[in-house]
Protein backbone atom coordinates (compact mmCIF):
# COMPACT_ATOMS: atom_id res chain seq x y z
CA UNK A 1 0.00 0.00 0.00
CA UNK A 2 1.61 3.23 -1.17
CA UNK A 3 0.96 6.87 -0.30
CA UNK A 4 -2.01 8.71 -1.70
CA UNK A 5 -1.30 11.22 -4.49
CA UNK A 6 -1.56 14.97 -3.99
CA UNK A 7 -3.94 16.73 -6.39
CA UNK A 8 -4.14 20.37 -7.51
CA UNK A 9 -6.70 21.96 -9.81
CA UNK A 10 -5.92 24.16 -12.82
CA UNK A 11 -5.36 27.20 -10.58
CA UNK A 12 -3.06 25.21 -8.27
CA UNK A 13 -5.58 25.08 -5.45
CA UNK A 14 -5.11 21.98 -3.25
CA UNK A 15 -7.74 19.25 -3.43
CA UNK A 16 -8.22 16.05 -1.46
CA UNK A 17 -5.47 13.44 -2.12
CA UNK A 18 -6.57 10.53 -4.29
CA UNK A 19 -5.68 6.86 -4.47
CA UNK A 20 -2.76 5.99 -6.81
CA UNK A 21 -5.10 4.02 -9.09
CA UNK A 22 -7.32 7.09 -9.52
CA UNK A 23 -4.29 9.25 -10.33
CA UNK A 24 -3.07 6.67 -12.84
CA UNK A 25 -6.47 6.71 -14.53
CA UNK A 26 -6.53 10.53 -14.73
CA UNK A 27 -3.04 10.58 -16.24
CA UNK A 28 -3.90 7.95 -18.86
CA UNK A 29 -7.07 9.80 -19.88
CA UNK A 30 -5.15 13.05 -20.27
CA UNK A 31 -7.19 14.83 -17.59
CA UNK A 32 -4.12 15.54 -15.46
CA UNK A 33 -0.37 15.94 -15.71
CA UNK A 34 2.52 15.26 -13.34
CA UNK A 35 3.52 18.39 -11.43
CA UNK A 36 6.07 16.97 -9.00
CA UNK A 37 7.73 13.61 -8.40
CA UNK A 38 8.51 13.88 -4.67
CA UNK A 39 6.00 14.06 -3.10
CA UNK A 40 4.10 12.78 -6.13
CA UNK A 41 1.64 15.48 -7.19
CA UNK A 42 -0.63 15.78 -10.21
CA UNK A 43 -2.40 18.86 -11.54
CA UNK A 44 -5.83 18.70 -13.17
CA UNK A 45 -6.66 20.53 -16.37
CA UNK A 46 -9.84 22.06 -14.95
CA UNK A 47 -10.86 24.15 -11.96
CA UNK A 48 -12.63 22.41 -9.04
CA UNK A 49 -14.43 23.43 -5.89
CA UNK A 50 -12.58 23.71 -2.60
CA UNK A 51 -12.69 20.41 -0.64
CA UNK A 52 -14.71 20.19 2.58
CA UNK A 53 -13.09 17.12 4.15
CA UNK A 54 -11.07 17.52 7.32
CA UNK A 55 -7.41 16.57 6.86
CA UNK A 56 -5.07 16.63 9.85
CA UNK A 57 -1.33 17.05 9.52
CA UNK A 58 0.31 15.18 12.41
CA UNK A 59 3.94 15.50 13.51
CA UNK A 60 6.10 13.37 15.78
CA UNK A 61 9.27 15.49 16.21
CA UNK A 62 12.46 13.58 16.90
CA UNK A 63 16.14 14.27 17.30
CA UNK A 64 17.22 12.28 14.24
CA UNK A 65 13.93 11.53 12.46
CA UNK A 66 10.59 13.33 12.43
CA UNK A 67 7.44 11.42 11.55
CA UNK A 68 4.86 13.12 9.32
CA UNK A 69 1.35 11.81 8.64
CA UNK A 70 -1.84 12.99 6.96
CA UNK A 71 -5.02 11.64 8.56
CA UNK A 72 -8.43 11.93 6.93
CA UNK A 73 -11.47 10.56 8.82
CA UNK A 74 -9.29 8.30 11.04
CA UNK A 75 -7.46 6.98 7.97
CA UNK A 76 -3.72 7.48 7.49
CA UNK A 77 -3.49 8.32 3.79
CA UNK A 78 0.06 9.69 3.51
CA UNK A 79 3.19 9.26 5.59
CA UNK A 80 6.79 10.43 5.50
CA UNK A 81 9.90 10.17 7.67
CA UNK A 82 12.13 13.25 7.64
CA UNK A 83 15.77 12.46 8.49
CA UNK A 84 17.63 15.46 9.90
CA UNK A 85 21.32 16.28 9.52
CA UNK A 86 21.88 18.08 12.82
CA UNK A 87 24.89 15.94 13.76
CA UNK A 88 26.49 16.62 10.38
CA UNK A 89 26.09 20.38 10.90
CA UNK A 90 27.66 20.12 14.35
CA UNK A 91 30.62 18.12 13.00
CA UNK A 92 31.20 20.63 10.18
CA UNK A 93 31.20 23.57 12.58
CA UNK A 94 33.57 21.71 14.90
CA UNK A 95 35.98 21.01 12.03
CA UNK A 96 35.92 24.66 10.94
CA UNK A 97 36.56 25.85 14.49
CA UNK A 98 39.50 23.47 14.94
CA UNK A 99 41.11 24.60 11.68
CA UNK A 100 40.71 28.29 12.57
CA UNK A 101 42.20 27.81 16.02
CA UNK A 102 45.15 25.86 14.66
CA UNK A 103 45.93 28.69 12.23
CA UNK A 104 45.73 31.26 15.01
CA UNK A 105 48.08 29.24 17.22
CA UNK A 106 50.62 28.99 14.37
CA UNK A 107 50.38 32.79 13.97
CA UNK A 108 49.73 32.45 10.26
CA UNK A 109 47.86 35.18 8.40
CA UNK A 110 44.35 35.03 9.80
CA UNK A 111 41.99 37.29 11.72
CA UNK A 112 42.22 37.43 15.50
CA UNK A 113 39.61 35.80 17.69
CA UNK A 114 36.71 38.07 18.59
CA UNK A 115 35.02 38.14 21.98
CA UNK A 116 32.13 39.93 23.64
CA UNK A 117 30.98 41.62 20.45
CA UNK A 118 28.11 39.34 19.56
CA UNK A 119 24.77 39.11 21.36
CA UNK A 120 22.34 36.28 20.87
CA UNK A 121 18.72 37.08 20.21
CA UNK A 122 15.98 35.81 22.46
CA UNK A 123 15.11 32.21 21.60
CA UNK A 124 18.49 31.60 19.94
CA UNK A 125 19.22 27.96 19.04
CA UNK A 126 22.48 26.36 17.88
CA UNK A 127 22.56 25.74 14.09
CA UNK A 128 22.25 21.98 14.54
CA UNK A 129 19.03 22.44 16.55
CA UNK A 130 17.65 25.31 14.47
CA UNK A 131 18.00 23.07 11.44
CA UNK A 132 15.51 20.59 12.92
CA UNK A 133 12.89 23.31 13.37
CA UNK A 134 13.44 24.93 9.98
CA UNK A 135 13.47 21.63 8.07
CA UNK A 136 10.24 20.51 9.72
CA UNK A 137 8.59 23.86 8.97
CA UNK A 138 9.75 23.64 5.34
CA UNK A 139 7.82 20.42 4.91
CA UNK A 140 4.79 21.66 6.83
CA UNK A 141 4.51 24.63 4.44
CA UNK A 142 5.21 22.44 1.42
CA UNK A 143 2.47 19.96 2.35
CA UNK A 144 0.01 22.80 3.01
CA UNK A 145 0.57 23.95 -0.59
CA UNK A 146 -0.45 20.56 -1.96
CA UNK A 147 -3.12 19.51 0.58
CA UNK A 148 -6.01 21.38 2.14
CA UNK A 149 -4.84 20.95 5.76
CA UNK A 150 -7.40 22.07 8.35
CA UNK A 151 -5.42 21.61 11.59
CA UNK A 152 -2.09 20.36 12.90
CA UNK A 153 -1.34 17.89 15.71
CA UNK A 154 2.14 17.85 17.24
CA UNK A 155 3.69 15.89 20.09
CA UNK A 156 4.77 18.54 22.58
CA UNK A 157 4.42 18.05 26.31
CA UNK A 158 5.83 15.28 28.47
CA UNK A 159 3.08 14.56 30.92
CA UNK A 160 -0.59 13.94 30.35
CA UNK A 161 -3.31 15.71 32.38
CA UNK A 162 -5.27 12.98 34.13
CA UNK A 163 -7.73 15.57 35.47
CA UNK A 164 -9.62 15.43 32.17
CA UNK A 165 -10.80 11.90 32.99
CA UNK A 166 -11.00 12.28 36.77
CA UNK A 167 -11.33 15.88 38.11
CA UNK A 168 -10.90 14.65 41.72
CA UNK A 169 -7.54 12.97 41.13
CA UNK A 170 -4.65 14.43 43.16
CA UNK A 171 -1.23 13.76 44.63
CA UNK A 172 0.78 10.79 43.43
CA UNK A 173 -2.15 9.34 41.47
CA UNK A 174 -2.22 12.49 39.33
CA UNK A 175 1.15 11.57 37.80
CA UNK A 176 0.74 7.79 37.94
CA UNK A 177 -2.37 7.59 35.82
CA UNK A 178 -3.16 5.31 32.90
CA UNK A 179 -0.06 6.48 31.01
CA UNK A 180 2.42 6.22 33.91
CA UNK A 181 5.85 4.97 32.89
CA UNK A 182 5.32 5.19 29.14
CA UNK A 183 7.92 7.94 28.57
CA UNK A 184 10.69 6.22 30.56
CA UNK A 185 9.87 2.78 29.15
CA UNK A 186 9.85 4.04 25.57
CA UNK A 187 13.21 5.75 26.09
CA UNK A 188 14.73 2.55 27.49
CA UNK A 189 13.34 0.45 24.63
CA UNK A 190 14.94 2.78 22.10
CA UNK A 191 18.20 2.98 24.04
CA UNK A 192 18.67 -0.79 24.39
CA UNK A 193 17.39 -1.82 20.95
CA UNK A 194 14.08 -3.39 22.09
CA UNK A 195 15.72 -6.61 23.22
CA UNK A 196 16.90 -8.20 26.47
CA UNK A 197 20.36 -6.84 27.28
CA UNK A 198 21.45 -10.13 28.88
CA UNK A 199 20.27 -12.83 26.45
CA UNK A 200 19.38 -10.68 23.39
CA UNK A 201 15.89 -12.13 22.90
CA UNK A 202 13.35 -10.01 20.99
CA UNK A 203 9.57 -9.92 20.54
CA UNK A 204 8.84 -10.95 24.14
CA UNK A 205 7.49 -8.87 27.06
CA UNK A 206 10.40 -6.87 28.47
CA UNK A 207 10.70 -5.52 32.01
CA UNK A 208 12.50 -2.48 33.40
CA UNK A 209 15.52 -3.75 35.34
CA UNK A 210 17.89 -1.99 37.75
CA UNK A 211 21.58 -2.45 36.95
CA UNK A 212 22.40 -1.80 40.61
CA UNK A 213 19.55 -3.23 42.67
CA UNK A 214 17.55 -0.76 44.77
CA UNK A 215 18.08 -3.00 47.80
CA UNK A 216 21.81 -2.25 47.47
CA UNK A 217 21.50 1.50 47.01
CA UNK A 218 20.54 1.74 43.34
CA UNK A 219 18.42 4.64 42.10
CA UNK A 220 15.64 5.05 39.55
CA UNK A 221 17.78 7.26 37.30
CA UNK A 222 17.76 6.35 33.60
CA UNK A 223 21.50 5.61 33.77
CA UNK A 224 20.74 2.79 36.27
CA UNK A 225 17.86 1.28 34.28
CA UNK A 226 17.86 -1.25 31.48
CA UNK A 227 15.42 -3.77 30.01
CA UNK A 228 15.45 -7.54 30.23
CA UNK A 229 13.15 -10.50 29.78
CA UNK A 230 11.40 -11.95 32.83
CA UNK A 231 13.71 -14.99 33.04
CA UNK A 232 16.93 -12.94 33.08
CA UNK A 233 15.40 -10.43 35.48
CA UNK A 234 14.61 -13.20 37.98
CA UNK A 235 17.99 -14.90 37.49
CA UNK A 236 19.83 -11.69 38.25
CA UNK A 237 17.68 -10.74 41.22
CA UNK A 238 19.63 -8.28 43.38
CA UNK A 239 23.06 -9.56 42.35
CA UNK A 240 25.76 -7.14 41.37
CA UNK A 241 25.94 -7.01 37.58
CA UNK A 242 29.69 -7.72 37.72
CA UNK A 243 29.00 -10.99 39.53
CA UNK A 244 26.05 -11.87 37.30
CA UNK A 245 28.10 -11.37 34.10
CA UNK A 246 31.47 -12.52 35.45
CA UNK A 247 31.72 -15.08 32.61
CA UNK A 248 30.82 -12.50 29.92
CA UNK A 249 33.29 -9.62 30.29
CA UNK A 250 32.60 -8.19 26.82
CA UNK A 251 28.83 -7.99 27.47
CA UNK A 252 29.47 -6.46 30.90
CA UNK A 253 31.70 -3.77 29.42
CA UNK A 254 29.12 -3.00 26.71
CA UNK A 255 26.25 -2.63 29.19
CA UNK A 256 28.22 -0.42 31.59
CA UNK A 257 29.38 1.77 28.72
CA UNK A 258 25.94 2.11 27.15
CA UNK A 259 24.26 2.79 30.51
CA UNK A 260 26.24 6.04 30.72
CA UNK A 261 25.01 7.16 27.31
CA UNK A 262 24.09 10.84 27.35
CA UNK A 263 20.58 12.18 26.96
CA UNK A 264 21.66 14.28 23.98
CA UNK A 265 18.78 13.23 21.74
CA UNK A 266 16.22 13.78 24.48
CA UNK A 267 17.69 17.21 25.23
CA UNK A 268 17.55 18.15 21.54
CA UNK A 269 13.82 17.37 21.35
CA UNK A 270 13.06 19.20 24.60
CA UNK A 271 15.02 22.25 23.45
CA UNK A 272 13.36 22.56 20.05
CA UNK A 273 9.77 21.59 20.87
CA UNK A 274 8.63 25.09 21.94
CA UNK A 275 10.43 26.73 19.04
CA UNK A 276 8.63 24.38 16.65
CA UNK A 277 5.30 24.95 18.39
CA UNK A 278 5.63 28.74 18.10
CA UNK A 279 6.53 28.42 14.42
CA UNK A 280 3.48 26.21 13.81
CA UNK A 281 1.21 28.81 15.39
CA UNK A 282 2.36 31.30 12.74
CA UNK A 283 0.66 29.17 10.07
CA UNK A 284 -2.74 30.33 11.36
CA UNK A 285 -4.08 26.77 11.63
CA UNK A 286 -5.50 25.31 14.83
CA UNK A 287 -2.83 23.42 16.76
CA UNK A 288 -3.47 20.30 18.85
CA UNK A 289 -0.76 19.06 21.22
CA UNK A 290 -0.24 15.59 22.63
CA UNK A 291 2.15 13.73 24.90
CA UNK A 292 4.61 10.98 24.11
CA UNK A 293 2.76 8.74 26.53
CA UNK A 294 -0.55 9.32 24.75
CA UNK A 295 1.08 8.55 21.40
CA UNK A 296 2.43 5.21 22.60
CA UNK A 297 -0.83 4.42 24.38
CA UNK A 298 -2.78 4.95 21.14
CA UNK A 299 -0.31 2.86 19.14
CA UNK A 300 -0.35 -0.03 21.61
CA UNK A 301 -4.14 0.09 21.99
CA UNK A 302 -4.61 -0.10 18.21
CA UNK A 303 -1.90 -2.80 17.90
CA UNK A 304 0.19 -0.87 15.36
CA UNK A 305 3.88 -1.37 14.62
CA UNK A 306 6.58 1.02 15.77
CA UNK A 307 7.34 3.41 12.90
CA UNK A 308 7.96 7.14 12.94
CA UNK A 309 5.13 7.98 10.55
CA UNK A 310 2.73 5.68 12.43
CA UNK A 311 3.68 7.39 15.69
CA UNK A 312 2.85 10.68 14.01
CA UNK A 313 -0.57 9.34 13.06
CA UNK A 314 -1.17 8.35 16.71
CA UNK A 315 -0.46 11.83 18.12
CA UNK A 316 -3.26 13.49 20.09
CA UNK A 317 -6.80 12.28 20.73
CA UNK A 318 -7.60 9.30 18.55
CA UNK A 319 -10.43 6.78 18.56
CA UNK A 320 -9.22 4.57 15.73
CA UNK A 321 -6.68 4.64 12.91
CA UNK A 322 -6.75 2.65 9.69
CA UNK A 323 -3.51 2.47 7.72
CA UNK A 324 -4.11 3.02 4.02
CA UNK A 325 -0.36 3.23 3.41
CA UNK A 326 2.58 1.27 4.79
CA UNK A 327 5.19 2.70 2.43
CA UNK A 328 6.21 6.16 3.70
CA UNK A 329 8.32 8.59 1.73
CA UNK A 330 11.82 8.71 3.24
CA UNK A 331 13.14 12.27 3.10
CA UNK A 332 16.80 12.77 3.97
CA UNK A 333 18.09 16.31 4.41
CA UNK A 334 21.37 16.74 2.52
CA UNK A 335 21.66 20.53 2.33
CA UNK A 336 22.59 22.67 -0.66
CA UNK A 337 26.34 22.23 -0.40
CA UNK A 338 28.54 24.81 1.30
CA UNK A 339 29.79 28.33 0.59
CA UNK A 340 33.46 27.45 0.86
CA UNK A 341 35.07 28.60 -2.38
CA UNK A 342 38.56 27.42 -1.45
CA UNK A 343 39.26 23.81 -0.54
CA UNK A 344 41.80 23.22 2.20
CA UNK A 345 43.92 20.36 3.47
CA UNK A 346 43.96 18.99 7.02
CA UNK A 347 46.34 21.76 8.09
CA UNK A 348 44.04 24.54 6.88
CA UNK A 349 46.04 25.60 3.81
CA UNK A 350 44.32 26.14 0.42
CA UNK A 351 44.80 23.38 -2.16
CA UNK A 352 42.05 24.03 -4.74
CA UNK A 353 39.46 26.55 -5.82
CA UNK A 354 35.89 25.78 -6.73
CA UNK A 355 33.99 27.05 -9.72
CA UNK A 356 31.28 29.64 -9.17
CA UNK A 357 29.14 28.09 -11.88
CA UNK A 358 26.72 25.48 -10.51
CA UNK A 359 24.85 24.78 -13.75
CA UNK A 360 26.27 22.92 -16.73
CA UNK A 361 24.28 22.37 -19.92
CA UNK A 362 21.13 23.32 -17.98
CA UNK A 363 21.64 20.74 -15.22
CA UNK A 364 22.73 21.12 -11.59
CA UNK A 365 24.49 18.54 -9.45
CA UNK A 366 21.99 16.78 -7.20
CA UNK A 367 18.98 17.09 -9.51
CA UNK A 368 16.87 14.03 -10.36
CA UNK A 369 17.24 13.04 -14.01
CA UNK A 370 16.23 10.26 -16.35
CA UNK A 371 18.75 9.26 -18.99
CA UNK A 372 17.68 7.13 -21.97
CA UNK A 373 20.90 6.05 -23.70
CA UNK A 374 20.15 4.80 -27.22
CA UNK A 375 23.66 4.15 -28.51
CA UNK A 376 27.14 3.32 -27.29
CA UNK A 377 28.36 0.88 -24.65
CA UNK A 378 25.91 2.06 -21.99
CA UNK A 379 22.57 1.55 -23.72
CA UNK A 380 19.71 1.57 -21.21
CA UNK A 381 17.56 3.69 -18.95
CA UNK A 382 19.11 5.34 -15.88
CA UNK A 383 17.15 7.12 -13.16
CA UNK A 384 18.88 8.91 -10.30
CA UNK A 385 20.83 11.96 -9.17
CA UNK A 386 23.22 13.64 -11.54
CA UNK A 387 26.76 14.82 -10.94
CA UNK A 388 27.50 17.52 -13.52
CA UNK A 389 30.77 18.39 -15.24
CA UNK A 390 31.72 21.22 -17.56
CA UNK A 391 32.59 18.69 -20.26
CA UNK A 392 28.92 17.69 -20.55
CA UNK A 393 29.54 14.06 -19.55
CA UNK A 394 27.69 13.42 -16.31
CA UNK A 395 27.57 10.71 -13.66
CA UNK A 396 24.23 9.31 -12.52
CA UNK A 397 23.95 7.77 -9.04
CA UNK A 398 21.08 5.34 -8.47
CA UNK A 399 20.32 2.39 -6.18
CA UNK A 400 22.19 0.11 -8.61
CA UNK A 401 25.35 2.19 -8.31
CA UNK A 402 27.04 5.03 -10.16
CA UNK A 403 27.18 5.16 -13.95
CA UNK A 404 29.83 7.46 -15.39
CA UNK A 405 30.19 9.26 -18.70
CA UNK A 406 26.52 9.80 -19.64
CA UNK A 407 26.17 12.60 -22.20
CA UNK A 408 23.84 15.42 -21.21
CA UNK A 409 21.97 15.02 -24.51
CA UNK A 410 20.43 11.78 -23.20
CA UNK A 411 19.30 13.35 -19.89
CA UNK A 412 15.89 14.75 -19.01
CA UNK A 413 15.29 16.63 -15.74
CA UNK A 414 12.66 15.09 -13.46
CA UNK A 415 12.97 17.25 -10.36
CA UNK A 416 15.28 20.09 -9.47
CA UNK A 417 17.70 19.92 -6.59
CA UNK A 418 16.00 21.01 -3.35
CA UNK A 419 18.40 19.80 -0.66
CA UNK A 420 16.74 16.43 0.00
CA UNK A 421 17.14 12.81 -1.05
CA UNK A 422 14.00 10.73 -1.56
CA UNK A 423 13.37 7.01 -1.49
CA UNK A 424 10.79 4.48 -0.29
Amino acid sequence: MSNFVFVLDAKKNPLSPCHPSVARKLLKQGKAAVLRRYPFTIILKKECQKPTETIKLKLDPGSKTTGIALVQQDKLIWGAELIHRGQQIKDNLLTRRQIRRSRRNRKTRYRQARFLNRTRLKGWLPPSLRHRVETTMTWVKRICKFVHVTNISVELVKFDTQALDNPEISGKEYQQGELFGYEIREYLLEKWGRRCVYCGIKDVPLEVEHILAKSKGGSDRCSNLTISCRICNQLKGNQDIKDFLSNQPSLLEKILKQSKQSLKNVAAVNTTRWALFNKLKETGLSIETGTGGRTKYNRCRLNLEKRHFIDAGCVGNLESLKLLTRQPLLIKATGHGNRQMCGINKYGFPIRHRSRNKFYKGFQTGAQVKAVVTKGKKVGVYLGRVLCRASGRFDIASHQGRTTGITYKFCTAIQKKDGYNYEF
